[in-house]
């Protein structure tokens, strides 16, 4: 495979010595994305949080975790430079009323750039090598002590913990950390925990408006790429297989200093051939239609993506109608799904509203749109589910939000004339952002032609 730079991002000319030549960094240094990122953690946790708060009645909040073991909220409250929670911390969100704010507490861990107050307590060592008078960090159970101090001070009337058997998202707290607590902590504050699934779920939704600037060039960056890799540069036709261009978007994503979510794919629909007569891993050949699915990491964001293109045949110079036909009843698919998008309704809802309008038109499609953002599959309403068109239980009763993104999936069946009436499914994958004024629009743009591959 030949790797050719993105023209519109390159920082080397192609006629430089790759000695002479500068990495690609099409969003900066790390320092640099470091910096926008903690900008971003700043934004969250003076303005989002305290609002997700008393939106839901929430007076206090902890979220313990340990190391390598975190809470799915970990990511949406730490700085960029925290990888990990150290052995254990506790982190507690008090709302002290009126214009005092939300208290921020890290027990045992840093305090992130400032945001937090670290409480690093520490304990008379009375045994052992270091001799007595000397110190010891609480690092373990006696933590519990620490955050029952915390408790007394507060005197909370409630307890909001990540405690969920619907939604991944609110169900941080493991269930050795939360026998720990309890335990510790003892029955007078055992009896005071609740759970609130929306407080974590739409903390790591909502956006901030940097990163939806941001989340554009991510998205512009998608699209490039999957056209460097749907090109007559990257698929010889006879010679070049489907996984040959999985490993080329995941090179190119890798050389640009950038990660990806889940292992790319690409697949082909042929005239007069099933997917089972295709195989896994098909030669590539003029005629076919290709189909990707990609998303590409950066800053902790993720984007998703699929998109559509065809292989030339000789002498051709656009895709047959039939072809062109079937994108746009995909495209109408979208259309109709972004329309009934907004905030205040549940996944559920959406899904039912759409599924009636697809029949009214008489569509064949399947929807299964997901949120998206600090996760490839993130925290919100769910629209469907490959097998669940009815509605999803659960997890499609969350109410979208204003300020949440989502990856408007879908696929649209349309049969060919030009293949003998043969089925074509368009399966397209496009981010979208809703705005704080609660109105969707595409986070770049929406494919609204074939990609076409000329060898």
């Amino acid at each position: 495979m030949r790797l050719l730079p993105l023209a519109a991002l390159a920082l080397a000319t192609v006629a430089a010595p790759l000695s002479a030549q500068q990495p690609e960094r099409p969003f900066g240094t790390l320092r640099e994305q470091a910096t926008r990122q903690q900008q971003w953690l700043d934004a969250r946790l003076t303005t989002v949080l305290p609002a997700l708060m008393r939106q839901h009645g929430v007076q206090m909040w902890v979220v313990p975790m340990r190391e390598y073991n975190e809470d799915p909220v970990f990511s949406s409250l730490v700085s960029p430079t925290t990888f990990a929670a150290r052995r254990r911390t506790i982190y507690v969100f008090f709302d002290r009323g009126g214009s005092k704010g939300i208290e921020r507490l890290a027990l045992g861990g840093s305090s992130q750039g400032g945001l937090y107050e670290a409480v690093r307590s520490q304990i008379k060592v009375t045994s052992g090598n270091v001799g007595t008078g000397n110190t010891a960090e609480l690092w373990g159970d006696q933590q519990w002590a620490v955050l029952r101090q915390v408790l007394e001070e507060r005197n909370p009337k409630a307890i909001h913990i990540d405690k969920s058997r619907v939604f991944a998202f609110a169900d941080g707290l493991s269930a050795g950390e939360y026998e720990g607590m309890a335990e510790q902590l003892g029955p007078k504050w055992a009896k005071r925990f609740v759970q609130n699934d929306a407080l974590a779920i739409n903390l790591i939704a909502t956006r901030l408006p940097d990163e939806e600037a941001f989340y554009e060039q991510l998205n512009k960056l998608t699209w490039q790429v999957i056209r460097e890799m749907f090109s007559g540069a990257q698929i010889v036709p006879g010679v070049t297989r489907t996984s040959d261009l999985v490993w080329f978007f995941r090179q190119r994503v890798n050389d640009l200093g950038l990660g990806t979510w889940f292992q790319p794919s690409v697949e082909v629909q042929r005239q007069g051939m099933s997917a089972a007569q295709l195989g896994d891993d098909p030669v590539i050949q003029r005629g076919d239609v290709l189909h990707c699915d990609v998303g590409i990491t950066s800053l902790r964001l993720n984007t998703d993506t699929q998109h559509m293109a065809y292989v030339l045949r000789e002498g051709e110079t656009t895709a047959p109608a039939g072809l062109t036909a079937a994108l746009r009843v995909a495209n109408r698919t979208q259309d109709i799904l972004m329309s009934e998008i907004r905030p205040g309704r549940t996944g559920n809802e959406v899904l039912q509203a759409t599924k009636m309008r697809m029949t009214a038109e008489q569509i064949d499609g399947t929807i299964y749109s997901h949120p998206i953002g600090m996760h490839g599959h993130g925290a919100g309403a769910l629209i469907g589910l490959w097998d669940y068109q009815n509605g999803v239980p659960g997890r499609g009763d969350h109410a979208i939000v204003a300020r949440m993104w989502y990856s408007i999936e879908l696929q649209a069946t349309a049969r060919v004339a030009e293949w003998g009436g043969q089925p074509l499914r368009m399966a397209l994958e496009e981010d979208m952002m809703i705005g704080a004024d609660g109105v969707p629009r595409w986070a770049y743009q929406q494919q609204r032609e074939l990609i076409l591959v000329q060898p």
